[in-house]
């Protein structure tokens, strides 16, 4: 540092040598002794000259003679020549006069009288040279009272120069002098404004000034180029000397934010050569014009006091945490550049401030990455705990391959929505655990769909940009819209998965209810073969009959189709002979046909007087599988039904003999009374944790269950002597029914509830779709009659008639409210705790 010192006190040096080496009036630098005619004669036109009159032998002389002889060299060294002049005693002129001896000094440029100065006024070397250049530099320097003048001032220098504003208790002080100084040198780039009032230093900003003490303000006004914008105000905190004044107009001359494209260690900054240090905002392209304004921001609070440089990451590759945000290069030689995560930007100016604060927060971050490696190697089973948290953890140091989902911005948001026909977007925040777990899914759907035309993925970070989160009512992370041409935009309310991600956005494309045109068209799709971009994906049409006598009931399927776009494929037929169709499929419009993905066979259901609720919930209902797999996923969709579960439990896939009787049990009515279903302890290996909940040791499996989850708790096992087949499972369910067969074991009364309202995940999923009830209660004149479909061929159909459901209250989804700092550094990694630590 030393070395870089000498380099800014030396242009100083050299700035003062400059002026020095002007040609003086003679070689001598002693005070000059002449007679009045070989000084006016020797005058030349534009040299300053300090002229003082004296008669030999006058009295009271003497102590001023000696501090001009001291000033001497201090003028000289601005071209200004200091001569005595010594007065004939019978010479009697202007300047020899008996009233003017002794008594006054004179400055005159060439052979023109400047000021006529008292010599009480000049009483030491500083009065003198402060006196001599405030009237020299008359234009340079401005004397202001009021603060009037100093605003006219800066309103007329607005876009055009800056200004250099000095508060000095008095002139003629050495305060005085070196400001005169300063202008002498810097005066042709700043206009200079001097004062000696106190109200006006006042008036500037300071709330509690101290008076007695000189200081100084760099008012920006070339950056204020709108005329009712202010001028910003930096004071310089340094003592008044000419070397500080120096270093501190340096600085206000340097750029206020630097772009930086190399190795932060090759950065050098004036702010470095003059021994501050030099602040990194780490940047990306996405982020880009929010890390500019933060960085501005930044600089105008520590202008003065550190640099301030944008380092792009996209340009510059860092071995560092990607969770860094701030880095810190010090002037010291030999000290490395400190990366640091910072949370907001008053942590910076207090790091800049507090030095010994950089120290601290490394200690901090240090201790927490000891913690992190403790608690993996001795609880990494409470790590476990969260395992969305812990698998974001485990890869927070991985960089996410983001090229093909494009990252919107607060200015590119709305113009990005008009440049493709479905632009899907996900609003998620980067701290945020779940949020950065749905975006790894989220690259593999942009895997998935790449070359899709017309779909785009895109993403909006909302720590970055709550404004466009606000705007389009996204209340929780993470979300996902699908926006149609920029204007209708659907809420993805399902599960996270790659292939639900998928499917939501590519059943989202089709019109929800399709309108058909013709009956091939209508049979094509109850085929799974229209529209052609479903072909390849396995779902259950639904196809809605209508005549034109039943537009009322059109008008709620139309309804029911935009709350369920995305989820189902809805197909609408009311042309003139939607009679010819419906009598194809023995059905009156209004009738719903549908047809599951597999076998394709067509299922109808008549249409009454269902509400749109009504509806929807049928729809739902028949989406369900007859006898289905059950999962993590789908198993909250089984547990709203309310109904005991025949559950078979296999380690790895069932027979075919196991699934073909337990397929017959799902038909007739008995399918009404409770859910066949079957679970994969290999695919979903938290079944074996569910059979040593209910017995002390393991069954042997392939085991048969009957768990009553909703009344009562008691669980049954089918007698593992007797094989899995239709006739013995119906005699073992009429013994549960009469009473006779005695429970295996009983669920503990309490409720299963998650140790945190945050930690209610079914909760969340019952809510997905918050204006719309889940589960309704069917009254039973308004549930529809359903029947297996007469195929073409006359087959008979069979009516059944479904029971009735449980009514669930409506609760309000938990979400979470958009967080942000204004302004706001980039992306901060936020730890969620563990359950034992809540």
């Amino acid at each position: 540092m030393p070395a870089q010192k000498d380099r800014w006190v030396s242009s100083v040096s050299i700035l003062i040598f400059w002026a020095s080496s002007i040609p003086m009036w003679g070689s001598a630098r002693l005070l000059q002794e002449l007679s009045p005619q070989e000084y006016f004669s020797s005058l030349q036109a534009g040299r300053a000259s300090l002229a003082y009159f004296s008669h030999n032998g006058s009295p009271g002389g003497q102590p001023f003679l000696e501090q001009i002889e001291n000033s001497v060299e201090a003028l000289q060294d601005y071209g200004i020549t200091v001569v005595k002049v010594n007065c004939p005693k019978e010479d009697i002129s202007r300047y020899c006069g008996k009233e003017n001896a002794v008594r006054k000094a004179y400055l005159f440029r060439g052979s023109v009288l400047i000021r006529e100065f008292p010599t009480d006024a000049l009483f030491d070397v500083n009065s003198i040279v402060a006196n001599v250049l405030f009237a020299l530099l008359f234009n340079e320097v401005k004397y202001i009272e009021t603060l009037a003048d100093l605003q006219n001032i800066e309103n007329a220098l607005k876009g055009r120069s800056n200004m250099v504003f000095a508060y000095v208790p008095a002139t003629g002080t050495a305060e005085h002098r070196v400001v005169m100084e300063a202008a002498f040198v810097y005066g042709t780039v700043h206009q200079f404004v001097l004062t000696t009032e106190a109200t006006l230093l006042k008036d500037t900003g300071n709330d509690e000034p101290d008076v007695s003490s000189a200081r100084l303000l760099f008012s920006h006004c070339q950056r204020a180029m709108d005329p009712a914008q202010p001028c910003r105000r930096t004071a310089m905190e340094q003592p008044l000397t000419l070397l500080n004044i120096h270093r501190h107009l340096k600085l206000m001359g340097a750029p206020l934010v630097t772009e930086v494209a190399e190795d932060p260690e090759k950065v050098s900054t004036v702010h470095l050569q003059l021994g501050l240090p030099l602040v990194f905002i780490l940047s990306q392209k996405e982020t880009y014009e929010a890390d500019r304004r933060t960085a501005e921001f930044v600089a105008w609070k520590l202008l003065g006091k550190a640099g301030v440089a944008l380092l792009s990451r996209d340009l510059v590759h860092l071995n560092i945490l990607l969770r860094s945000n701030v880095a810190l290069k010090t002037p010291d030689e030999g000290v490395p550049i400190k990366y640091l995560i910072l949370e907001d930007t008053d942590e910076i100016i207090t790091l800049v401030e507090n030095k010994s604060k950089v120290k601290q927060i490394q200690e901090d971050e240090e201790e927490e990455d000891e913690e992190d490696e403790d608690e993996k190697d001795n609880n990494d089973q409470d790590i476990q705990d969260d395992q969305v948290v812990e698998a974001v953890s485990r890869d927070k140091k991985r960089e996410l391959p983001l090229g093909q989902i494009l990252a919107l911005t607060e200015d590119t948001f709305y113009s990005a929505l008009l440049e493709t026909s479905w632009m899907v977007v996900l609003f998620y925040a980067s701290w945020e655990a779940v949020s950065l777990a749905v975006l790894q899914s989220y690259i593999e759907v942009a895997d998935h769909l790449k070359g899709t035309k017309g779909v785009s993925l895109s993403r909006v970070n909302c720590w970055d940009w709550p404004g466009v989160c606000t705007k389009e009512n996204v209340t929780q992370f993470p979300t996902i819209k699908i926006y149609e041409k920029g204007e209708r935009s659907v809420v993805y309310d399902g599960m996270w998965g790659t292939e639900e991600l998928t499917r939501f956005i590519m059943l989202s494309r089709v019109s929800c209810p399709l309108k058909l045109a013709t009956i091939d068209e209508a049979e094509g799709y109850l085929k799974g073969e229209f529209p052609s971009e479903l072909s390849s994906y396995h779902h259950t049409s639904f196809l809605g009959i209508f005549s034109p006598a039943t537009s009322e009931a059109r008008e709620a399927f139309e309804e029911v189709g935009n709350i369920l776009s995305g989820h189902v494929t809805m197909g609408m037929y009311f042309e003139d002979d939607a009679l010819a169709l419906s009598r194809k499929y023995a059905v009156l419009p209004p009738a719903l046909l549908l047809a599951r993905s597999g076998d394709r066979s067509v299922e109808r259901i008549a249409l009454s007087k269902q509400s749109v609720q009504d509806l929807v919930q049928v729809i739902r209902d028949e989406l369900l599988d007859i006898f289905p797999e059950i999962n993590v996923q789908n198993l909250p969709q089984y547990l709203r039904l309310g109904k005991p579960f025949l559950i078979l439990f296999s380690d790895g896939d069932i027979s075919q003999m196991e699934s073909k009787e337990m397929l017959k049990l799902t038909k007739g009515t008995r399918q009404q009374a409770f859910v066949a279903c079957w679970l994969n302890l290999k695919k979903t290996p938290v079944g074996r944790g569910i059979l040593k909940a209910y017995f002390a040791t393991m069954p042997l499996l392939p085991v048969l269950l009957w768990v009553n989850l909703h009344a009562g708790g008691q669980v049954f096992k089918f007698p593992s002597e007797q094989p899995i087949v239709e006739m013995n499972i119906l005699s073992w369910l009429e013994k549960l029914k009469a009473g006779l067969e005695i429970p295996s074991s009983t669920l503990s009364e309490e409720d299963w509830k998650p140790p945190l309202p945050a930690y209610d995940f079914l909760q969340m999923m019952d809510m997905a779709m918050p204006e719309l009830p889940l589960h309704t209660s069917h009254h039973h004149r308004d549930v529809p009659a359903r029947h297996q479909a007469e195929s073409p061929g006359g087959d008979t159909a069979i009516t059944e008639e479904p029971s009735q459901e449980t009514k669930a209250e409506k609760v309000g989804s938990p979400g979470r409210d958009l967080r942000g700092t204004a302004p706001r550094l980039a992306a901060r990694e936020k730890q969620g705790k563990r359950h034992s630590e809540l």
